[in-house]
């Protein structure tokens, strides 16, 4: 059992926003990660020509400013960067590869009860701890709706947390499902590379698009 006054549940940018401020204040935590990096989203799971949709200075995190030279609009590979200085500039220490099964408020004794799974060890690991911090993200788990005819359709499916680039699709028919944030960039990038690219929408799209 380890019983820290803070456990932080994510190693994203919210996560180390969070433990970057704790440390300000020198509140002692411990910030666990699923994964075996910080931002995996990021890392792992964004597109290529993926960058920040609003300019930098409403996209930094607290107590660390982007460099003077940086672009207005943030790349993936510059924001991941920003990431890995803000951890070393901060030391945060997290511990990879833990998974957090669940979760108890005791009223009694005014903590949490945590229960993790270290992946690496393949053991139980239990925290008690005065605040609960869930920093796991709202887009961490891919949904593709199951639609009739999917399963037998003979070509690629994939998710956008799978999309890294239209290169592969040049010259083939490409449908996008959604026409979020992701949809709209993925289908721009598509038929930047040569896709002959549809979009379907749900709903009717406004005046404004």
């Amino acid at each position: 059992m380890e019983n820290v006054v803070v456990l932080i549940v994510g190693a994203g940018p919210a996560g180390l926003a969070t433990a970057a401020c704790l440390s300000q204040f020198s509140i002692p935590y411990v910030i666990v990660e699923r994964e075996s990096c910080n931002a995996s989203l990021w890392r792992n799971h964004a597109y290529d020509r993926l960058k920040l949709y609003l300019a930098k200075e409403f996209c930094e995190l607290p107590h660390m400013s982007y460099p003077l030279d940086a672009p207005t609009y943030i790349p993936k590979t510059l924001f991941v960067k920003y990431l890995d200085d803000y951890v070393e500039r901060f030391n945060i220490q997290s511990k990879y590869l833990t998974s957090v099964e669940s979760s108890t408020f005791d009223n009694d004794e005014k903590c949490w009860s945590i229960v993790a799974h270290d992946m690496a060890k393949s053991t139980i690991v239990r925290f008690t701890s005065k605040f609960l911090v869930v920093a796991s993200g709202g887009n961490s788990a891919e949904n593709i709706p199951m639609i009739p005819g999917l399963q037998s359709f003979p070509g690629d499916v994939i998710h956008s947390s799978s999309y890294k680039s239209g290169k592969s699709y040049s010259g083939m028919n490409a449908l996008v499902v959604g026409s979020g944030n992701s949809g709209m960039e993925i289908a721009y990038d598509l038929a930047a590379h040569g896709a002959n690219t549809s979009v379907v929408i749900r709903s009717p799209a406004s005046k404004e698009m």
